[in-house]
């Protein structure tokens, strides 16, 4: 399946392992993968050759994916209002708003993605970023198949590359989704609790390692 992947910035190799892979063994020399893809955010505006959005709420899409599934309160725009370029940085800003965005709606943000602009299978992903914090919030870099070619969610798979909740700033998990249907949809999670300060204070990376045989989540090179 290729993969493509929703907000911030990938550094991905060539699909050929080095000789001493073997399961989750991966090595961390960057001489053993090949940059072919990334964006540092250094133009002054976003590059539309990367990145699309993901526009509305999920209602108009069908009334199952109302909030895009999760109850979201948030309706997404491609306004530099909830996304821009800033010295070098892309910022994702959600917002409240009065009067209410298109007369009924009281949060936006933006939901950026490479879809069918940049899509791969296996490789290193690294993504630098800087989380907010506060109630309600939740920041996300995901990778979602490009096609389903083994079915609607979650029999295609998902694999969260970073997920936090707001009101917890000092915990981030990585995720994979996968199952047969939703009746038995499962997930493998990894979490990761920083013993001091959060990960709103300054930016890390977060990093995915996919091979045929094995998956891994890193946090600032560290498994």
């Amino acid at each position: 399946i290729l993969f493509s992947f929703l907000i911030l910035l990938f550094f991905f190799p060539s699909c050929k392992k080095p000789a001493d892979l073997g399961g989750c063994d991966f090595t961390n020399s960057l001489d053993n993968y090949q940059m072919v893809w990334g964006d540092e955010f250094d133009g002054t505006e976003i590059d539309a050759s990367k990145w699309s959005y993901e526009l509305g709420d999920g209602c108009q899409i069908s009334d199952d994916l109302c909030g895009w599934g999760n109850n979201e309160l948030e309706y997404y725009t491609d306004r530099s209002e909830n996304s821009y370029l800033d010295n070098g940085k892309l910022v994702i800003e959600a917002k409240k708003e009065l009067p209410l965005y298109i007369g009924q709606h009281e949060y936006t943000s933006a939901r950026m993605v490479t879809k069918n602009k940049g899509d791969w299978k296996y490789g290193r992903v690294d993504v630098r970023a800087k989380l907010p914090t506060g109630q309600g919030l939740w920041p996300a870099i995901w990778m979602l198949p490009t096609d389903t070619v083994y079915g609607i969610w979650p029999r295609s798979g998902e694999i969260d590359i970073m997920e936090n909740i707001g009101s917890e700033p000092n915990k981030i998990f990585g995720t994979v989704h996968y199952g047969l249907g939703l009746e038995n949809w499962t997930y493998f999670s990894q979490d990761t609790i920083k013993a001091s300060g959060t990960f709103v204070d300054e930016f890390h990376v977060y990093t995915v390692l996919w091979t045929e045989d094995c998956l891994q989540f890193q946090l600032d090179g560290v498994n």
